[in-house]
């Protein structure tokens, strides 16, 4: 815990970032499902000839051999996220499987005809949208042909068209879903750096119109004023005057637009507001909800915290401080409560201090009230409306990779809208295998309806909270449309319990979901078997089951995490936008803070002089100069992202101008072999540092030191200064405003390589600024 007269202000480092891994995991995972369900597929296919009669040793070898080839083409090739799909060699390889897939007819009749929908799925992902579904209607009215050629029944050769058409759809979904991840997660840091890029742009323009025309006419009359210092002194004066009156105001428009671009963290805010209770002796108590807020109105919340917290500073008896933050109904409200002396009206400095603020929040069409409530505690209340978020949905999923751009995710939807329905479709002409009766079919096909549009109009959403009590109740209702048939059907029972297994896999907690999984295969074998399904047949089933059960959890997850990392790339984009913007807010205010007091400073000085000493009046105004061409160099590092500063430069530069300013200086400068990082940290903070020396106070002694401390280096700037015009009294400690922008500027930069920075004053009545970065 910092002592009371002195804050210890530390930030974190900007820009770290945990490692997202989620891409990592969930190629893991997409492969695991694309391998079961394909092998599964293939292996179907692979048994009926095996157990088929007559079948010898090497007619089981020769499907081995079909077989083998064209998973592995599949496995080891088109599912690879690294492989390219866009060359002749992918080309030559759906060739060379589709030989291999169709070959078999000759030998095996339709029984590995599986092999067909892995040829016709890939040839949608190598081909752009009408080649390839024109490649695909071909490869699949091929194996409709062979279906029909050698099924024994309509209804079977129905029944095994829509099941080859239903797993092609998903040969191509599953794999060019997976390969999407690897690319949205790759395409990330190029979207940052475009939008880093667009947002220089916009900073050089702004800087161009705010800075160029007054540094223009800084120049143009000290050049004017140089040559009139011995032609005519009033004029000289008068231009001076102006010199000094546009240097002000610029620097004035300077910090305002360094606070307009800085975004404002709510938790930081809150971190620096319990360290500065904290150091007045005051508990606090912080209950922040996590709201996902967008940047704006976060911003505006942590600037109503910031005041809120500097208004209970200036109470007096204050020991105990509640911080609130709730979002209820769309709208988020912000308390702060206190129990320091209550007054009838609203101080002066405290109403004047929440007139802009409550301007801002009336203008987000919120409302701000303070004052004292029922049990005598000042209470600030801001209440704010929550902005309705965009629904990660098509629109979110069509930007940024070059695929989506291709195919984008309005086709991903009607597919997977297509792979439900012929999934529904499948189940029904299987039911009419099992039964003629009509009110049967008519259940059959009533309750498969059902669970195809809740499937379609809620789990499959992406944008659908799936653990929630609303969830968990409606995927309760799916079981029971399921399962509850099973009364009057019996042995004609059809439905689609894999919707169920998938889809509690991405509802339920992993346990859970797996043990639903679980239950729901061995409840359908046993049923199955009950009603006089064979052992054989109860394996199919259960291999039908998992393999369904896993296309249905593998499809909605990786459209919802596709969603998901999309949405994470455009986020990932405004915190480089936004840091960028901190970083354009802290150049601004570091580098031409400085220059702008000094300009304003000589000029005033040059005033004072030109009457005595004109030869020093005209040595100040080559300086003031020298100054507008550094401040114009500033401008452009600035924009270009471009900063590094030399340390000799600025204690130079930092002499020169207290000397100009009638302080007594003490220097003392040990840098040897320090990393470029760290000088250039250094040379901003000692600017800083003697910008606020100039700006706050009265001093006439400053020391300046950089001295090595073992393993780190330390800056101090010291000077004899006074606290609101006053010395400080002893008896009475010295209360620490909130940082403004410049401390903060330091701070984040000196964190940002692993150090800190103090700022307060001592016993003895001087005000100290340190900065300890370790080398």
């Amino acid at each position: 815990m910092p002592v009371p007269d002195q804050l210890a202000v530390t930030a974190e480092p900007l820009g770290t970032a945990g490692v997202d891994r989620r891409p990592r995991r969930a190629l893991f995972l997409a492969g695991l499902i694309i391998t079961v369900v394909f092998v599964n597929s293939c292996l179907f296919g692979l048994l009926a000839v095996l157990f088929r009669p007559g079948v010898d040793f090497w007619q089981g070898l020769l499907a081995v051999l079909y077989v083998g080839p064209v998973l592995a083409i599949q496995l080891l090739y088109f599912s690879r996220p690294a492989v390219r799909l866009d060359t002749r060699l992918a080309k030559a390889m759906l060739a060379v499987q589709a030989c291999l897939a169709f070959l078999p007819t000759l030998h095996f009749d339709a029984a590995l005809s599986s092999l067909t929908t892995l040829a016709a799925g890939s040839a949608l992902l190598l081909f752009r949208p009408r080649t390839g579904w024109t490649v695909f209607t071909v490869f699949m009215a091929g194996t409709i042909w062979i279906l029909w050629t050698y099924d024994e029944t309509w209804l079977g050769a129905v029944f095994d068209s829509v099941t080859a058409v239903l797993y092609a759809l998903v040969v191509y979904l599953l794999t060019w879903l997976a390969r999407l991840v690897t690319e949205l997660h790759q395409a990330r840091t190029e979207l940052a750096r475009r939008a880093v890029a667009e947002q220089r742009l916009a900073f050089a323009r702004d800087l161009h119109d705010l800075l160029g025309l007054s540094l223009s006419a800084i120049a143009l009359k000290g050049e004017l004023v140089h040559r009139l210092l011995r032609k005519s002194l009033d004029r000289a004066r008068e231009e001076l005057a102006e010199i000094t009156g546009i240097a002000q105001r610029t620097l004035s428009d300077v910090r305002s637009v360094a606070r307009g671009y800085r975004e404002l963290s709510l938790d930081k805010e809150s971190r620096t507001a319990v360290s500065l209770l904290s150091a007045s002796n005051v508990a606090v108590r912080v209950d922040l909800e996590q709201v996902d807020l967008p940047v704006k109105l976060r911003t505006l919340l942590a600037k109503v915290l910031r005041e809120g917290v500097t208004n209970v500073l200036r109470y007096t008896g204050v020991e105990h401080c509640e911080i609130t933050v709730r979002e209820s109904g769309g709208r988020v409200a912000l308390e702060i409560v206190h129990d320091g002396t209550a007054h009838d009206d609203v101080p002066e400095e405290t109403a004047e201090s929440l007139r802009e603020v409550t301007g801002e929040v009336a203008g987000h069409g919120g409302k701000l009230s303070a004052g004292p409530d029922a049990a005598g505690r000042w209470r600030l209340h801001a209440e704010l409306p929550v902005p309705e978020q965009a629904e990660p949905t098509e629109t979110a999923l069509a930007e940024g990779s070059g695929h989506w751009s291709r195919i984008d995710a309005r086709n991903v939807q009607w597919t997977m809208t297509v792979v439900f329905i012929v999934f529904s479709l499948s189940a029904m002409a299987r039911a009419f295998m099992l039964t003629d009766d009509g009110w049967s079919l008519a259940l059959i096909a009533g309750y498969l309806t059902a669970l195809t549009t809740l499937q379609l109009s809620y789990f499959a959403r992406p944008n659908v909270r799936l653990r929630s009590r609303q969830s968990y109740a409606l995927l309760f209702v799916q079981a029971c449309l399921i399962f509850l048939p099973l009364i009057p059907l019996g042995s004609a029972w059809v439905s689609l319990p894999s919707l169920f297994a998938g889809t509690a896999l991405l509802v339920l907690p992993p346990l859970a979901g797996w043990t639903a999984f679980a239950v729901t295969a061995a409840g359908v074998v046993l049923i199955r078997i009950a009603y006089g399904t064979d052992f054989l047949g109860g394996f199919y089933t259960f291999a039908s089951i998992l393999n369904t059960g896993l296309m249905v959890f593998g499809l909605i997850w990786l459209i919802r995490l596709v969603t998901e990392l999309g949405e994470t790339r455009k986020r990932l984009a405004e915190v480089a936008v936004a840091e960028e913007r901190l970083r354009f807010a802290r150049d601004l205010h570091d580098l031409l803070g400085m220059s702008l007091s000094a300009i304003a400073l000589k000029s005033e000085l040059t005033t004072r002089i030109m009457d005595i000493d004109t030869d020093r009046a005209s040595a100040e105004l080559l300086e003031i100069l020298g100054l507008t061409r550094q401040a114009l160099t500033d401008v452009r590092s600035v924009a270009s992202g471009y900063r590094e500063l030399s340390l000799d430069q600025e204690s130079r530069s930092a002499q020169a101008v207290l000397v100009a300013a009638d302080v007594q200086v003490r220097l003392e400068i040990e840098h040897e072999d320090l990393p470029t990082t760290v000088r250039t940290v250094l040379a901003v903070v000692l600017r800083e540092g003697v910008t606020n020396v100039l700006r706050h106070s009265k001093v006439e002694r400053c020391e300046i030191a950089v001295r090595r401390t073992g393993d780190g280096v330390a800056l101090d700037i010291v000077n004899d200064g006074v606290v609101n015009g006053r010395p400080p009294k002893p008896e009475q400690p010295v209360r620490v405003e909130a940082p403004g922008s410049g401390i903060t500027n330091m701070s984040d930069r000196v964190a940002g390589l692993g150090g800190e920075l103090t700022a307060g004053v001592e016993p003895d009545g001087r005000f100290r600024l340190r900065a300890v970065v370790p080398v």
